[in-house]
């Protein structure tokens, strides 16, 4: 194609301000422009990281010599760590407390002769803190079978304690120091001894051999 002389020669367009906005915009609305053109996830992800990258920036003006960002973000965690101790571990150990407090775990359906023979093993392999525990559980559910107490989902060794006091009011003593004995192993991860298991066992045998002070007492529920 060949150009007229005059027109190769001619100075270069200047267009006044609306014109030149008007030729901006038109070339921008051309598809290869807008398909170069972040989509909202990209500029989502650009300013994620150029605030990331901000945080890391030392600023001169600060008098600690670090982004003031970080402060923010310290004083949040502090705060987060001192709600969590005043609120969350006091919930925190008190229901794994009451879990670990309780005379039997979920799904122990173990009968008191069955408990019996667990504590004996336990016994022999010198383990006195599960051998004092389990002959407790097996007090608990002989009692249980007797209709002397009543067990309950989430029963307390205590609980245990104070409701077979009432047909046994003669072993009350005997059953707080057994209850004792049970919440030192699981209430408060102590250890005990053979003497401890010595009077669990002691108690569990006198109160096979003992009847109930009387009939109204049967069926009381321990709480």
């Amino acid at each position: 194609m060949t150009f007229p002389p005059a027109l190769l020669h001619a100075p270069p367009l200047e267009p006044d301000e609306d014109t030149g906005r008007e030729w901006l915009l038109e070339e921008l609305s051309k598809q290869e422009y807008q398909a170069a053109k972040p989509n909202p996830f990209d500029e989502f992800m650009n300013r994620l990281w150029d605030w990331l990258a901000s945080l890391f920036t030392v600023d001169p003006d600060s008098p600690f010599g670090i982004n003031p960002a970080w402060i923010f973000i310290l004083i949040g965690i502090i705060l987060v760590v001192i709600l969590f101790a005043v609120f969350g571990r006091p919930r925190a150990i008190a229901r794994r407390r009451s879990e670990s407090g309780a005379v039997f775990l979920d799904g122990d359906e173990r009968s008191a002769q069955e408990l019996r023979a667990a504590a004996e093993r336990a016994a022999a392999n010198g383990d006195w803190s599960l051998a004092t525990t389990e002959r407790f559980r097996a007090i608990s559910r002989a009692l249980s079978d007797r209709t002397l107490i009543a067990l309950r989902p989430g029963t307390t060794a205590q609980g245990v304690a104070k409701g077979a006091a009432k047909p046994f009011p003669d072993e009350h003593r005997a059953l707080v120091g057994a209850a004792n004995a049970f919440d030192r192993v699981r209430y408060l991860e102590q250890r005990v001894d053979e003497s401890a298991y010595a009077h669990v066992r002691e108690l569990d045998e006198r109160l096979e051999r003992t009847a109930p002070a009387s009939p109204a007492a049967a069926g009381r529920a321990a709480r």
